[in-house]
């Protein structure tokens, strides 16, 4: 069973910095794509970036050049780096998982958590 768990969302001011963790269990690293998704209030849930099981990484054009992921696999534990953070990134952030190949669709991963908020304001 695959569990996921957020955390480092918290509130800061524009251009400020976070870092997103997503532990997760039931996970084998070299068959599953990871991917962090976020859902602003009263917006569909969107594409922020993903890992691939081979190491790709790949990011959405709003956030691409600001926000790094990257996992430990000694840690079991993917990560979100996010620089230069702006309002519009305001969200809840989302940890996901699915086997095989990566994607942009949300509908695509059967592997959530819960959400980790990430507030940009002054």
């Amino acid at each position: 069973e695959v569990q996921l768990v957020e955390s480092g969302g918290d509130s800061v001011l524009p251009g400020g910095s976070l870092r997103l963790s997503c532990e997760a269990s039931g996970v084998t690293w070299s068959l599953y794509c990871m991917g962090w998704f976020r859902q602003a209030a009263g917006k569909q849930r969107e594409w922020v970036s993903s890992l691939s099981s081979g190491g790709s990484r790949t990011y959405a054009a709003p956030v691409r050049g600001r926000l790094t992921i990257s996992k430990d696999n000694a840690k079991n534990t993917l990560y979100l780096q996010m620089n230069t953070l702006k309002r519009e990134d305001t969200a809840m952030y989302y940890c996901a998982a699915r086997p095989g190949y990566c994607s942009g669709d949300p509908n695509r991963y059967n592997d959530w958590g819960h959400g980790t908020q990430v507030t940009v304001s002054s």
